[in-house]
C-alpha cells in the first residue's frame, strides 16, 4: 500500500481501516478480549487502528490507543470522530507514546482500571510499505527504521557502532548465522561509502549471506536485528508486558499477538510468571512443589498459543507465523487455576 497524504483518508464515517491493512488473527483476539458495553480497553500499539476500530464496533466501550509514531496518532484522531457514545463524547482515546511507559501515559491521562488490554508486537503494516519510513528492503528508502521518527536513526547505527556491537544486533536480535561476517563486511564498505539506504545496504548483505532454501531474503534476519536495536523493541516488550498486568482490573483480561520467536519468548516468560507457571526451581527440585499456581494472580486463557488458521494464512502471508497469547487477572470469584481456558 503506498502511503497516504492525508489522515483524514484513512477512516471513512464507518471508521473502518483503509484498504491494505489487515489485522491478523482479528477473530481470536476479540474472542479472547471479550470485549462489552462498559469496558475501558487499551489497544497499546494502534498502528493501522484494526483492532481498535473492529472492539468499538463490536461493544459500546470506550478505547484508548496508544501508539509512539505520530502518523498512527494522526490515524487515530481521525478515526476517533466515527465512534461516539449517546452524550457525543468520543469512544476513542489517543496516547502519543512508547506502550513501555503505558502506566506513566494512563495515568496522565487518568484513565481507569482497564478490562481488556491487547499488544500486536513488531512493526506494523503502515510502517513497512511506507518507503521513506525505511523500514522494509523491498522498496529503496532511507535508512531510518524509527517507529517514533526521533532518536538514533538505522544508519547512524550501521555508520558509527563497533564491528562487535553490530555482530552482536544481527546475531542475537536477528538470529543471522553469518553475523560476524555481515558485520565485517559493513565496517569494511562504510570507510568509503557511508550507508544511506535500503537498497544499499540489503545489496550487501545479499552479497555475503548464501540464500536461504526456504526462499526468506538474505537481508530479512540482519533487518530485523536493526529494527529491533532502533526501537529497542524487547526492552520495550518487557517493560509493557510488566505494567499491563499492573493496569487491569480483576477480571480483566491481556492479549498478545507476537510474531518470531524472541517477542513470544518474553510473552510466555512473563505471563508464564503471572499465571503461576514459571518458577525459578526445576521440577525435580521438591520446592517448586511448595508453589501453588492455584493462588497465582492471573489465569491462564491459553494452554498453547492461538496459531491463525490455513484460510487466513493464506490470504494474509503475515499472519503465518503469529502467535497469540492470553491470561486474565484473578477476581474474588475466579476458583480454580485454569478456568476460562480458550479452546
Amino acid at each position: 500500500m503506498n502511503a497516504l497524504t492525508s489522515p483524514s483518508a484513512l477512516f471513512p464515517a464507518s471508521g473502518t481501516p483503509a484498504p491494505g491493512h489487515v489485522p491478523v488473527m482479528m477473530a481470536e483476539v476479540l474472542k479472547s478480549l471479550k470485549p462489552a458495553d462498559g469496558h475501558a480497553i487499551l489497544d497499546c500499539t494502534f498502528g493501522g487502528g484494526g483492532y481498535t476500530s473492529a472492539i468499538l464496533k463490536s461493544a459500546d466501550c470506550t478505547v484508548w490507543g496508544i501508539d509512539r509514531d505520530p502518523d498512527a496518532i494522526a490515524r487515530g484522531h481521525a478515526m476517533a470522530a466515527a465512534f461516539t457514545n449517546a452524550a457525543g463524547e468520543p469512544r476513542l482515546h489517543m496516547l502519543h507514546g512508547g506502550f513501555g511507559s503505558m502506566q506513566d501515559l494512563t495515568e496522565a491521562a487518568h484513565t481507569p482500571a482497564f478490562d481488556g488490554i491487547v499488544l500486536d508486537l513488531g512493526v506494523s503494516s503502515f510502517q513497512l510499505d511506507e518507503a521513506e519510513r525505511g523500514f522494509s528492503f523491498r522498496m529503496d528508502g532511507p535508512l531510518d527504521m524509527r517507529m517514533a521518527k526521533s532518536g538514533p536513526s538505522a544508519a547512524d547505527i550501521v555508520n558509527n557502532a563497533p564491528e562487535s556491537e553490530l555482530a552482536d544486533i544481527f546475531h542475537f536480535y536477528g538470529e543471522e548465522r553469518h553475523a560476524r561476517r555481515v558485520a565485517r563486511a559493513i565496517v569494511a564498505d562504510r570507510v568509503e561509502t557511508p550507508f544511506e539506504t535500503t537498497a544499499q545496504l540489503a545489496g550487501l548483505i545479499r552479497r555475503i549471506v548464501p540464500s536461504d532454501r526456504s526462499g526468506i531474503d538474505a537481508a530479512t534476519r540482519s533487518f530485523q536485528g536493526l529494527r529491533i536495536a532502533v526501537n529497542d523493541e524487547l526492552g520495550e516488550i518487557e517493560r509493557g508486558l510488566t505494567q499491563a498486568l499492573d493496569l487491569l482490573a480483576p477480571g480483566g483480561r491481556l492479549v498478545v499477538v507476537s510474531f518470531h520467536s524472541l517477542e513470544d519468548r518474553i510473552a510466555k516468560r512473563v505471563m508464564g510468571t503471572a499465571t503461576g507457571k514459571t518458577t525459578s526451581f526445576s521440577r525435580y527440585d521438591p520446592r517448586a512443589a511448595l508453589t501453588k499456581t492455584d493462588e497465582a494472580p492471573f489465569i491462564a486463557l491459553t494452554g498453547r498459543p492461538l496459531r491463525p488458521g490455513d484460510a487466513e494464512c493464506a490470504t494474509n502471508p503475515r499472519a503465518r507465523s503469529a502467535r497469540l497469547r492470553a491470561v486474565e487477572k484473578r477476581s474474588t470469584e475466579s476458583s480454580s487455576f485454569g478456568k476460562g481456558l480458550i479452546p
